[in-house]
Order: structure tokens, then C-alpha cells, then sequence
């Protein structure tokens, strides 16, 4: 035994490993790599500032590992898609902990995202040619909201179908362009197979892709412009003393890597993901909610109806991304301290705070309306007794509810496009199918005997501060589309 051993660690071995290294490094170039990669100098030294960007290279690898998991069982047709999901979470083995890993990993990339451009901001690590570098990050923040964002829709649940059919109203809200960016995200008027098929090749493909691309251009763009060092120094001229990233940083990095592990575990084993009942577009009673990175926009858009409407839309937020963006280009001074930055900082603080100021008031608002806390806590429950029942494989075509049953020829052109129209921007999620009304929203039958079409025009234009804060989105109709939308409320008997 003792003679093994000692053969094992003689010089001859060791050598024969040393060629081996060098055969291998010459082909490849990997020593030359981990030194480029791990004797990046830092100014100043190692800190805990500067771990969110590894961070977020970690959670992204392992959104991309689980996700590739999920993608073996899944399958993105309005037929198969909720059951393909269902048999991942009750069936698979470990598939609701990658499923939960998966769900919980999006929401940590997020904040993760929100507070590595948080740190860069106050730090004024964007200053010394470094735009390009910010210009990049900016792109990254807008694809992980991306990501976020499609791959809501791709459980094919209650949850995920009515809040992906507000967001894509949203979308239709914007002036001129809105409609055609509507039915590009949709593949077509209604959600259907084509929004799902879209959704998953955007969320599985295009926009990982981009990601790919982008976070090399920012490690290429980052190591070109080198690490800003703190707050004190010089961007352009660093003059403190380096550290090398290995092994202080390094250690930092991976230490936030496994606290994010830990977490995540933790949540995706004790709090499983839940999934909800097979999406129903004829449910009237269902009351759509985003994830909460996207509250605030939620409640933003319930605010200033009417005239402000292009306002709201379209120059407040373009005003708001354009400094963001052009943020380096604006602030060209090389003062780094947020303390002697008081209008860039106090406009990215008060950005920040009407941020979480309008998601907390969303969130106040459904626990303080005694109706809408009642269907929201009856919608989780449908979520908990769904995810108690066993699993039932699909045994049938599995055909699924359409958003509009098939009915009789309409007598007219204009009864036609007024149903079109009442289909297509979801009216029946609130005033019923026949827009027989619901507890949401009114009867709209024979509402022409009520309203001419031009008075319809005005308070679709005009809409009264009822239908505001009952959340009905704005529409802006044609007084054609007035007329066809009057002609098949009218017919409806």
C-alpha cells in the first residue's frame, strides 16, 4: 500500500502530469485564459460592492441549466402546454424543484439586475469611457425583463393567460403603433397556440441568445475600460492601490453564489411554485394580477385616463428611458460621489421610490377592497387545491376552451366587426361572454338604446372616474368601430 502511494506521488508521475498541462495549454491556451481571467486588477482593493455582477452571471447560467430541464417535458401548444407543466410538477422526479428553481431564479434575477445598475449608478462607475459599458447593461436589464415577461404566459394557467392578456392590451395602448404590436406578440387577435409557440421561442431562444451576446460585449466592454474602483477614485486615471481579482474577489463572488443557492433552494423546496387550473378565457370572474416586478406598471396605467393619455404612455416613460440610457453622455463630469451628485441622484431616487411607491399602492389597493381580496384569496385557493390533486394525464384530443364560442352568422358587416372587435380586446373578460355582464363590470346589451355612437366615442375617449378605478384599460375607437361595436351590443338578445 505504502509502496503505491509512494509511487503515485514520485517526480516521474509529477512530471508526466506537467506534460500532459502543457500539451493540453498549447492547444488551448488555458493558462493564458486564467490568467487574463483571474489577474483582473482592481483599484482598491476586493469588496462586497462588486459581487452583484457575478451574481447575476450565476443566476443566468442557472436559469439556463434549469430551464433546459423544463424544456425536455415541455411542449408549447395551448393543447398540451398546462399538462406538460402539471406532469412536470407532480410527477417528474425533483421536477417541481427545478420548476420552483426555475420560477424563483427569475424573480432573484431581477433584483439581482436592479441592484448591480443601482450600485454601478451611485458608485458613477458609468463615468470615464465607460458609456458603451452602461449603454450594454442598460440592453441586459431590458432582456431580463424580457425574459420574465414570456415566460409567464408558458404554464398556460389562469394566472399566466389573463396576465399576459393585459400585457399585450398594454402593448396595444400605445399610440399609432400599438395595435400592430399587439397582434405581433399575439401571432393574431386572440391568445392562442401561435401567442404560446411566439412566447416560447422568444423566451427558449431569441432573447437567451441575445443575452449570450450581450454579457459578452459587457465582460469584453468591462475589461477593456477596467474596474472603476471605489467612489474616491479617479475613473479615467485610477491612482490606489490594485488587488488582483484572485483570490479575495473570487472567494466574494463565489460566497454570494452559494448564499444565492442556499436561497433558492431553501424557497423552492419549503415554498414550491405553485401552478394554477387550466387557463379559461370564458372565465368573466377571474382577476388578473402581474408578478410584482411588474406592479408598478400595473398601477401606472390605471392613472390619467383620457387626454393624458399619450403623456402617460409615451413621453413620461420615453423621457425616462432616454436619460437612463444617455445617462453617461449627460453626466460627463468625473465626480464620483452621490453626495456631490444631488440631481442625478435625487432623480434616480425619486424614480426608484414612485417605483415602489405605485407597487405597494397596487398591493394596498386588492387588500383593502373587500371584493377583490375575496377573489383573490378564492384564486389561490383554486391554485392549492389544484396543486393537491393528482395528476391527470391528458386522455383525449385535449381540445381547449377558445376564447369565444362558435355562434350564428351575424346578420350584418357591422355586427361582424363589432364582435370582432369585443373579442379582440378581451371585453369579455369583464362584461361576459354576450356581454351578459358580471360582477366586474356592467351589462353592455342594447347599450345603443342608451348611447348614441358618437356618445359612445366620447366616453371611450372620455371615460367616466367609475370605469377608471374599476381598471377598465383605455381603448381609442374609430367612430367606424364605434358604430360596428354599437351594432353588436345592439344584436345580442
Amino acid at each position: 500500500m505504502s509502496t503505491q502511494s509512494s509511487s503515485d506521488n514520485s517526480p516521474q508521475t509529477e512530471s508526466q502530469r506537467g506534460r500532459l498541462f502543457r500539451w493540453f495549454d498549447r492547444r488551448t491556451g488555458l493558462n493564458k485564459l486564467l490568467h487574463e481571467a483571474l489577474d483582473e486588477p482592481i483599484p482598491g482593493g476586493a469588496r462586497y460592492a462588486y459581487i452583484f455582477g457575478s451574481g447575476l452571471l450565476f443566476i443566468f447560467i442557472s436559469q439556463f441549466i434549469t430551464g433546459i430541464f423544463l424544456a425536455l417535458y415541455y411542449v408549447p401548444s395551448v393543447d398540451h402546454a398546462h399538462v406538460t407543466v402539471a406532469y412536470i410538477t407532480k410527477v417528474v422526479a425533483a421536477g417541481s424543484f427545478l420548476r420552483s428553481l426555475h420560477v424563483y431564479g427569475a424573480s432573484a434575477m431581477v433584483i439581482i439586475v436592479l441592484l448591480h445598475l443601482s450600485q454601478t449608478f451611485l458608485y458613477g462607475s458609468y463615468k470615464g469611457r465607460r458609456e458603451l459599458l452602461w449603454v450594454s447593461g442598460t440592453i441586459l436589464f431590458t432582456l431580463v425583463m424580457g425574459m420574465a415577461f414570456t415566460g409567464y404566459l408558458l404554464p398556460w394557467d389562469q394566472k399566466a393567460f389573463f396576465a399576459t392578456a393585459v400585457g399585450t392590451n398594454v402593448a396595444a395602448e400605445v399610440p399609432l403603433v400599438g395595435g400592430l404590436i399587439k397582434q405581433l406578440m399575439r401571432g393574431g387577435n386572440q391568445i392562442g397556440t401561435l401567442t404560446l409557440s411566439r412566447f416560447f421561442v422568444m423566451h427558449v431562444f431569441f432573447i437567451p441568445a441575445l443575452i449570450f451576446l450581450f454579457v459578452a460585449i459587457h465582460i469584453y466592454l468591462f475589461r477593456k475600460a477596467g474596474a472603476a474602483g471605489p467612489i474616491n477614485e479617479s475613473p479615467v486615471k485610477p491612482k490606489q492601490r490594485t488587488e488582483s481579482f484572485y483570490p479575495r474577489q473570487l472567494i466574494m463572488d463565489l460566497g454570494f453564489a452559494l448564499l444565492l443557492i442556499v436561497a433558492l433552494g431553501f424557497a423552492a423546496h419549503f415554498a414550491p411554485a405553485a401552478l394554477g387550473p387550466l387557463a379559461d378565457p370564458a372565465d368573466t370572474h377571474f382577476l388578473p394580477r402581474p408578478e410584482w416586478y411588474y406592479r408598478p406598471l400595473f398601477e401606472w396605467l390605471k392613472i390619467g385616463h383620457g387626454q393624458a393619455e399619450f403623456l402617460r404612455i409615451v413621453i413620461i416613460p420615453g423621457i425616462i428611458v432616454a436619460l437612463f440610457v444617455g445617462l453617461p453622455f449627460l453626466d460627463r463630469r468625473l465626480e464620483r460621489r452621490p453626495w456631490r451628485r444631488p440631481v442625478a441622484v435625487g432623480a434616480f431616487s425619486l424614480v426608484f421610490i414612485v417605483l415602489i411607491f405605485l407597487g405597494a399602492y397596487s398591493y394596498y389597493q386588492d387588500s383593502h377592497d373587500k371584493f377583490v381580496a375575496t377573489q383573490l384569496e378564492l384564486q389561490h385557493q383554486m391554485e392549492v387545491q389544484f396543486m393537491k390533486q393528482p395528476f391527470k394525464p391528458q386522455l383525449s384530443g385535449g381540445a381547449q376552451p377558445q376564447a369565444a364560442p362558435a355562434a350564428a352568422a351575424p346578420a350584418s358587416p357591422d355586427v361582424a366587426a363589432g364582435e370582432k372587435i369585443f373579442q379582440s380586446h378581451g371585453c369579455y373578460a369583464c362584461h361576459g361572454q354576450g356581454a351578459v355582464g358580471t360582477s366586474f363590470a356592467p351589462k353592455l346589451r342594447g347599450i345603443g338604446q342608451k348611447f348614441s355612437a358618437a356618445q359612445l366615442e366620447d366616453l371611450f375617449n372620455h371615460p367616466l372616474p367609475k370605469m377608471n378605478s374599476g381598471g377598465m384599460p383605455h381603448f381609442t375607437f374609430t367612430p367606424d368601430e364605434v358604430t360596428a361595436l354599437r351594432a353588436y351590443l345592439d344584436s345580442l338578445h
